[in-house]
């Protein structure tokens, strides 16, 4: 099956911008739209029981505000190249809200960049690529960080 609508989760990293590189490519050769997601992790600053200290609203308002300038950018990037490109911005954990995106918007094939991280640091950070991969409802296709680019 020929992939025709491709998502893209953009963190905003010069690995993701490499992975939508690709896509961009890709959904060019295959004449495939594009849906440029950007998932807003909002952790707590402290949590302890109910007493936990959040993030300010002005701080989530202006980073959605950034995020979605950004991604528009992202998005004439593609349309420039004669892709059809949508944008989409949600709240959640990255790995869930991606597969629920996959899901949600009948997705052919993720396009997703990886740090490629090993051992403490993976352990530490986790991998979101690697969950997604894992459980997918689609193909993914990873695209790793260019050598000196980090």
């Amino acid at each position: 099956m020929v992939p025709q609508h491709v998502l893209v989760p953009i963190d905003f990293s010069a690995c993701a911008d490499e992975a939508l590189n690709y896509a961009i490519a890709l959904a060019h050769k295959l004449q495939a739209r594009l849906t440029l997601l950007h998932v807003i992790h909002a952790v707590p600053l402290w949590s302890e029981g109910d007493m936990g200290l959040a993030l300010p609203d002005a701080y989530l308002r202006e980073s959605e505000a950034q995020g979605k300038q950004s991604l528009e950018q992202r998005r004439q990037r593609a349309q420039e190249a004669g892709v059809q490109a949508d944008i989409l911005t949600v709240h959640g954990v990255p790995f869930q809200s991606i597969l629920d995106t996959a899901r949600d918007q009948q997705i052919d094939l993720i396009v997703l960049g990886t740090h490629g991280r090993t051992g403490l640091q993976r352990v530490l950070l986790g991998s979101v690529a690697e969950k997604v991969v894992r459980l997918a409802p689609c193909p993914v296709l990873t695209v790793r960080e260019k050598e000196g680019a980090a």
